[in-house]
């Protein structure tokens, strides 16, 4: 997921993708802790595509703040 992609989107849409990467990450720790995760490096990859969201979130947050004062 690129970053550019992510600045299109609205702050609802990335709120619910957030959650399905949250949700992402629990479930592929829990097949790491029980042996079954094949690809470790999704593990990763999901990490990386939170702090992606949250960057873009805080970016807009940021925005709407100067926009206001």
């Amino acid at each position: 997921m690129k970053i550019l992609e992510l600045r299109e989107k609205t702050n609802e849409e990335l709120q619910s993708l957030l959650l399905e990467e949250l949700r992402s990450q629990f479930n592929l720790r829990m097949r790491k802790g029980t042996g079954q995760l094949d690809k470790p490096s999704e593990i990763k990859k999901t990490r990386r595509n939170i702090a992606k969201i949250h960057t873009v979130l805080n970016e807009n947050k940021n925005i709407s703040n100067k926009e206001s004062v």
